[in-house]
C-alpha cells in the first residue's frame, strides 16, 4: 500500500514540477524538437498524432523517447522525435530534412488536411510552437508548406523563446516528389527564463474591460444580496420570534384559538430523517470535496503557474483530489449518522465512487469514440489501469478513514428540537411556494454571478487560448458560494414558513440546479460561440460538459444544504418549542 502511495506521488508530481531535463543546455548540446499531435483547426480537441499524415522524419532518427506523465496521457499528448539535428547556438543554414514520394494516398490525405484547416503542434525546450500544415489557392488546389524556419531566443544558457517561420509554400500534386527543409538561427535575448512562457498568455482577452466589469458587477451583486438576505432575515425571524414568545405567554385553550402559522409549526419534523439520506449523504460528501479541490487547486496555479508544463494541472488536480478523500468521507459519513442511518457501509462505498463513476461513464463514451477515430485522446490502456489503481487503493480507503473519523466524531445527531414519531400533514400552498419552483428559481442568480466567467473558460479550453488569470476564477468561486449560501437560507425559509419541512432535498437540489443553466449556455456556447464539427468532437464537448456542470452543481447544492443546515439549526435552537 505504501509502496503505491509512493509510486502514485512521484508519477503525479513528474506532471506538477519540471521534468527530468534542466533546461539548462552546453553549447553544441542538442535540443530536441518533439512533434506532438495534428488535427482540425476547429475541432481543438480531435488530435491525431503527427505522423498520421505522411509526414517523413529528419536523418537523425536514434534517440530515446520522452516519458509521459499522467496528466499528459489524459490531455492526449503525443510526443514523437522530429529527427531534426539542432544543436544549441549553433546556427543551421537551409538543410534538406526528408523527401515524401507523393502518391494517391498521400495526396488524399494531405489533401483533407489542408481543406480542413490542419494545424499541428511542437514542443522544443517544453515551449510550445503551433503552425498550419497549408492554404487552399484562390484557384482550389490545395499547397502545402515545406520550409521551417526556427528562430530560438537564449538567455545565458536557456532557451526563452521559440518562433516558426513557414516558408515555400508548394502546390500540392500526385505523384510527385516534396523536399522538406529546416533552417535554425539563434539570436540572444533579455526575456527572463521565468518569463518566457508570457508571449503566449493573451492579456488584451482576459484583461478585457467586460471580464473586469463582470468580477465587479458579481462582487456586488453579491453584497447586495448578502446584505438584502440578511436585513429581511433579521426583521422577519425578530417578528416571528416575538409572535412566538407572545404565543409560549398565553394559555392553552388561548393558544389553541389562536391562529398558528410559519416555521415553528413544523418543529417536531424539521429534522426528521428525509428519503434516500445514504445518496444525500454521499452528494453533499462528494459536493464538499470538490469544492475543497477546487480552492486547492486554483490556488496552487495561481501561485505556481501551472499551465507552463505539459499535463501539470490535470495532474495536480488528481494528486488533490486523490489526497483530500478523507474529507468526502467526513462529511459523508458524519451526515449520514446524524441521519441515523445504519448502512454505512453503503453509503461510504456510495460517496467514494459517486464522482469517480460519472467521470468513468462520461470519459468511457467519448472514449469509445476517441478509439474508432483512432485520435490521440483516446486514454491508453496503461493509464485506465493507473487511474483505476489510484481509486482502489487510495481514494477508497482514505475515504473509509474519513468515514470512520465522521461517524465517531461528529456523528451525534444533537438537534435542538425532538422529531414526532409522525410525520405531520403538509398543508396546501401557493404554487411560488412549491419545492419544485424554489429548485428551478434559485439557480438563476448562482448562474449569473459565474456566466460571464464561463466564456472565459470554454474559450480558453475550446479555443486557442491558455487560461491563466487563475486569481479571477478563485474569486468567482467564493462569489459563487456566497450566492448560493444566501439563495438557498431565503429559499428554505420561505419553505419552512409555509409549513414544509423537506428542506433537505430542497436545499441541495436548489443549489444543484445550477447545472441546468450551465448547461444550456454550454449548447448556446456550441452553437453560436464555436465553429466545431463531427460526431467525434461534438461527443467530446457535450459529454465533458455535462460532466463539467455536474461537478458545479454537486459542489453549489453541497453548499446549499449546508447553509441551509446551519440556518435551520440556528432559528431553531434560538425559539421555545413544547
Amino acid at each position: 500500500m505504501l509502496r503505491l502511495l509512493i509510486v502514485f506521488v512521484s508519477t503525479v508530481l513528474s506532471g506538477v514540477f519540471p521534468d527530468e531535463h534542466s533546461h539548462v543546455y552546453d553549447v553544441a548540446e542538442e535540443v530536441v524538437l518533439w512533434m506532438n499531435t495534428i488535427g482540425p483547426y476547429h475541432n481543438r480537441q480531435e488530435t491525431y498524432g503527427y505522423f498520421t499524415l505522411p509526414f517523413c522524419r529528419g536523418p537523425k532518427i536514434s534517440i530515446e523517447h520522452t516519458h509521459e506523465t499522467l496528466g499528459e496521457a489524459l490531455q492526449g499528448t503525443e510526443l514523437q522525435y522530429s529527427g531534426i539535428d539542432i544543436r544549441f547556438k549553433i546556427n543551421k543554414p537551409k538543410s534538406t530534412m526528408c523527401e515524401v514520394d507523393v502518391n494517391s494516398d498521400a495526396y488524399i490525405a494531405f489533401s483533407k488536411a489542408i481543406e480542413q484547416q490542419y494545424w499541428y503542434q511542437m514542443y522544443l525546450d517544453d515551449l510550445p510552437i503551433w503552425a498550419v500544415v497549408g492554404e487552399v489557392s484562390k484557384d482550389g488546389h490545395p499547397s502545402i508548406w515545406t520550409h521551417k524556419e526556427l528562430e530560438i531566443g537564449y538567455n545565458g544558457n536557456q532557451i526563452v523563446f521559440v518562433n516558426l517561420i513557414n516558408g515555400d509554400l508548394t502546390p500540392l500534386k500526385p505523384n510527385t516528389k516534396i523536399t522538406f527543409s529546416y533552417k535554425v538561427r539563434w539570436v540572444p535575448s533579455e526575456i527572463d527564463f521565468a518569463d518566457r512562457f508570457d508571449k503566449y498568455l493573451d492579456y488584451e482577452f482576459f484583461g478585457h474591460k467586460i471580464h473586469w466589469f463582470s468580477i465587479f458587477n458579481s462582487f456586488m451583486m453579491v453584497l447586495f444580496l448578502v446584505a438584502l438576505v440578511c436585513m429581511i432575515l433579521m426583521r422577519t425571524l425578530r417578528r416571528d420570534y416575538a409572535r412566538y414568545n407572545k404565543e409560549d405567554g398565553l394559555s392553552d385553550l388561548d393558544r389553541e384559538l389562536g391562529d398558528e402559522y410559519g416555521w415553528k409549526q413544523v418543529h417536531g419534523d424539521v429534522f426528521r430523517s428525509p428519503p434516500h439520506s445514504s445518496l444525500l449523504a454521499s452528494l453533499v460528501g462528494t459536493g464538499i470535496h470538490i469544492a475543497v479541490v477546487s480552492s486547492i487547486v486554483l490556488f496552487l496555479a495561481l501561485t505556481n503557474k501551472l499551465y507552463a508544463e505539459r499535463g501539470s494541472f490535470i495532474s495536480t488536480a488528481i494528486f488533490v483530489f486523490a489526497s483530500t478523500s478523507p474529507i468526502n468521507g467526513l462529511v459523508g459519513g458524519s451526515l449520514y449518522a446524524r441521519m441515523s442511518g445504519k448502512r454505512w457501509i453503503r453509503q461510504f462505498l456510495m460517496g467514494a465512487t459517486l464522482l469517480p463513476f460519472l467521470i468513468c461513464c462520461s470519459t468511457f463514451l467519448v472514449n469509445l469514440v476517441a478509439i474508432y477515430y483512432r485520435t490521440s485522446r483516446s486514454i491508453p490502456f496503461l493509464t485506465m489501469l493507473s487511474i483505476t489503481s489510484i481509486i482502489l487503493f487510495v481514494v477508497i480507503p482514505l475515504n473509509l478513514v474519513g468515514t470512520v473519523l465522521g461517524r465517531n466524531l461528529f456523528g451525534l445527531a444533537n438537534f435542538p428540537c425532538r422529531v414526532n414519531p409522525v410525520p405531520k400533514a403538509i398543508p396546501e400552498k401557493k404554487w411560488f411556494m412549491e419545492p419544485s419552483f424554489l429548485i428551478i428559481a434559485s439557480g438563476l442568480l448562482p448562474f449569473g454571478s459565474i456566466f460571464i466567467e464561463l466564456y472565459f473558460v470554454f474559450t480558453s479550453f475550446w479555443a486557442y487560448k491558455i487560461y491563466f488569470v487563475f486569481g479571477f476564477t478563485l474569486l468567482v468561486l467564493f462569489l459563487l458560494i456566497a450566492v448560493t449560501t444566501s439563495v438557498t437560507v431565503v429559499g428554505t425559509y420561505f419553505l419552512l414558513n409555509s409549513e414544509d419541512y423537506r428542506w433537505q432535498w430542497t436545499s441541495f437540489l436548489s443549489g444543484a440546479s445550477i447545472t441546468f443553466y450551465a448547461y444550456l449556455y454550454s449548447i448556446y456556447y456550441y452553437f453560436f460561440k464555436t465553429k466545431m464539427f463531427g460526431l467525434f468532437q461534438t461527443t467530446f464537448y457535450f459529454g465533458y460538459m455535462a460532466l463539467f456542470c455536474l461537478c458545479i452543481g454537486l459542489l453549489c447544492g453541497s453548499v446549499g444544504y449546508v447553509a441551509a443546515n446551519r440556518f435551520v439549526r440556528k432559528i431553531y435552537s434560538i425559539v421555545k418549542v413544547d
